[in-house]
């Protein structure tokens, strides 16, 4: 048998499954086996392999032993020639496997060599070539010199940044994450230590192997993708503590002596943990900071409205002038909840706002020596009621929010195109359309050839080609490439993903199940359970009434602002009203203040049976969906050619979801004609 491929999993199932694939097609026409060994998941990842990759060798174990004793394991049952070790957050060419065996066999002094790694966003991956963490490089590393001078040779040695990751050369390690040696190395070596649980063992396994007299490579001629660090997301391990937890052991193993390396180790972990501590901390402490200067702002603003210039208060005011309403802001907004789970929840920061400045209103009007500040205070209040709520307001329609504690992602979220055109790119779209939540955009399908070019599929363009993806991501400000694995080669897929890796985008794979979307931020279930909505939203009385008062309020300065410009250019012109069956919106403003139609909501030519969705209500009655409208979800996708199915998904995400938040988001998309 030529080569045992190696996989320790736990609980990535959609990674799991993508990597076999992958490996599959770089497999064909070679001797070998596939051995996983199942770290006790619960993630179905044992079920998956059962029924999907029968042939694959499944090891089960009833507890996670650790990522070195799982590999010792399929390793004593590995037949091969060659044995690869490779993570399940991976994706490997269809040339990887070949191109490595040949440069066993061409080069006999080989023990163990890896390949080119990249980062889902095409970047280079440092760590796929690195150097032993002696006491110099360690100190380089600790310092920032290797930061500061990556192309060194005298302080880049810690990643071998001074090398080209596009020439092949001896190395003293690679990564892990795809490691691959010959069963004349594991004889004359051994398994991989076992003292280590997890990160390190590779590092160890290198050193040995030269201590041999092998040689460890870095070969170029073929690349993976890896997601890196999955299954350490999935489980309770604090991975920067098992790292240099790893090290230590290394350290103490073969350079024990060394007390200058035992120094830098424990001041490097002393300032990776500090500066962990303190990212976790930056955001939050960021956020409140920028709401404590726009309250500030907003003071000093009120004023100079009420006096015409600043510094009018009385010199004892300003301390507690300053300082007491952005504290007091600042705390509501925490107290709230805005500063962890809700950062970007603009409801919530506007009641916080609300409710501090009445609390403020109160004090100022008891405090007599603050009388003077009344009117201020009312000014600041209604400016920070508009600025705190809307700088978030703002980050939810640029589609930042979602990832901080809402449920929804803003419709001005992800810019996407599908890479694919076959029946496998299609169901994605399909599925896509049916997750309004998720904030896809789908501009259109990249196609693997030029001829394609122009054409419409299932009611989308082909914008463009493999061959100037790059091109078309610049144009279009595409910030998400989904790849449809099915009839597109992985050689293809990881060629895109490195032209572009100087692009601000996030590459992401559906394996052939169509089960998911796979990519470094997250991982996008396509399939979910279907869950029967007893009330929407939009049956909310709240809902609805703020609705009908935004419909209101718009409608009339839109009367007042415009209608009249357009009465008299029909008098001027000698036009009458239009008896179109889609009349222009402005002649429609009437019938919204009467309450025959909104803003947002169905299609205008939609019927009033149509707005209602039989079995979904309580005890199977229909459920109301919303008001016509001049614009809303469905009407934004008309030109996609929408089929029945995903037309009546629209309307009950609409319907669910509905809020004055989606309403402005819809309008203002409706307004830029977005695509």
């Amino acid at each position: 048998m030529e080569i045992s491929v190696i996989i320790v999993n736990y609980n990535v199932r959609q990674f799991l499954e993508n990597a076999l694939f992958s490996l599959k097609r770089a497999m064909e026409g070679l001797a070998g086996e596939i051995i996983v060994v199942d770290n006790a998941s619960d993630d179905g990842s044992v079920e998956m392999l059962k029924e999907k990759f029968p042939d694959v060798v499944l090891i089960r174990n009833k507890r996670n032993v650790g990522f070195a004793r799982a590999n010792n394991i399929a390793l004593q049952r590995a037949r091969g020639r060659y044995f690869l070790l490779i993570n399940p957050d991976t994706v490997v060419q269809e040339d990887t496997i070949r191109v490595m065996v040949s440069f066993f066999d061409e080069n006999d002094d080989v023990g163990l060599a890896g390949c080119k790694i990249l980062n889902p966003d095409g970047s280079f991956q440092l760590p796929c070539r690195r150097s032993f963490p002696t006491p110099w490089v360690s100190f380089t590393k600790t310092v920032g010199l290797s930061a500061l001078f990556p192309r060194s040779r005298l302080f880049g040695r810690y990643n071998l940044t001074y090398l080209s990751p596009d020439e092949t050369y001896p190395v003293d390690a690679v990564s892990g994450s795809f490691m691959m040696f010959s069963r004349r190395t594991y004889e004359q070596v051994g398994g991989l230590d076992e003292t280590f649980f997890m990160y390190g063992e590779d590092l160890d396994y290198c050193y040995r192997v030269q201590k041999t007299g092998f040689k460890v490579f870095y070969v170029h001629g073929t690349k993976i993708i890896h997601f890196k660090g999955e299954s350490t997301k999935r489980s309770d391990i604090n991975e920067i503590s098992v790292f240099h937890e790893a090290m230590r052991i290394f350290v103490k193993k073969h350079f024990g002596h060394s007390f200058l390396l035992r120094l830098f180790l424990s001041l490097g972990i002393t300032l990776r943990a500090a500066t962990a501590f303190l990212g976790r901390l930056g955001r939050p402490l960021s956020v409140a900071l920028l709401d404590f200067m726009l309250t500030f702002c907003a003071m000093l603003l009120g004023e100079m409205l009420r006096y015409g210039a600043l510094f009018r208060f009385p010199e004892y005011a300003y301390p507690i002038v300053w300082i007491v309403p952005p504290a007091m802001v600042v705390s509501a907004l925490f107290f709230s909840g805005v500063y962890t789970t809700n950062r970007y929840s603009v409801s919530r920061s506007g009641a916080a706002v609300i409710i501090s400045y009445v609390v403020l209103s109160a004090v100022v009007f008891f405090a007599k020596d603050f009388a003077f500040s009344r009117i201020v205070v009312a000014m600041a209040g209604v400016i920070s009621v508009l600025v705190i709520p809307g700088w978030r307001l703002l980050f939810r329609f640029a589609g930042t929010g979602g990832a901080y504690g809402s449920s929804r992602k803003s419709l001005f979220g992800r810019r996407t195109v599908i890479v694919g055109t076959g029946p496998s790119a299609q169901a994605v779209l399909k599925k896509l359309r049916g997750r309004v939540a998720d904030g896809y955009e789908i501009l259109g399908f990249v196609s693997t050839n030029r001829r394609q070019i122009g054409e419409r599929i299932a009611g989308l363009e082909v914008i463009g080609s493999i061959d100037n993806v790059g091109r078309v991501i610049s144009d279009r400000r595409v910030s998400e490439v989904i790849f449809s694995t099915e009839g597109l080669s992985f050689t293809d897929i990881l060629s895109v993903i490195g032209r572009s890796s100087s692009r601000s985008v996030n590459f992401r794979l559906v394996p052939n199940s169509l089960e998911a979307i796979i990519g470094k931020a997250s991982i996008d279930e396509l399939d979910a359970i279907p869950l029967v909505e007893i009330e929407y939203n939009i049956h909310r009385p709240t809902n609805r009434l703020v609705k009908r008062l935004f419909d209101i309020l718009l409608a009339m300065v839109l009367v007042v602002t415009v209608y009249p410009w357009k009465l008299l250019s029909w008098t001027l012109g000698g036009k009458k009203r239009e008896p179109e069956a889609r009349p222009s919106w402005i002649s429609l403003l009437p019938q919204i203040l009467l309450g025959k139609l909104s803003f947002v909501g169905l299609p205008y030519d939609e019927s009033r049976e149509a707005s209602r969705v039989p079995g979904v209500g309580l005890n199977g009655q229909a459920s109301y969906l919303g008001p016509r409208g001049l614009t809303g979800l469905v009407q934004l996708h008309e030109h996609e050619k929408l089929d029945a199915e995903e037309t009546e998904k629209f309307k009950l995400y609409y319907a669910k979801n509905q809020s004055l938040i989606l309403d402005i988001e819809i309008l203002l998309k409706t307004m830029l004609g977005r695509k």
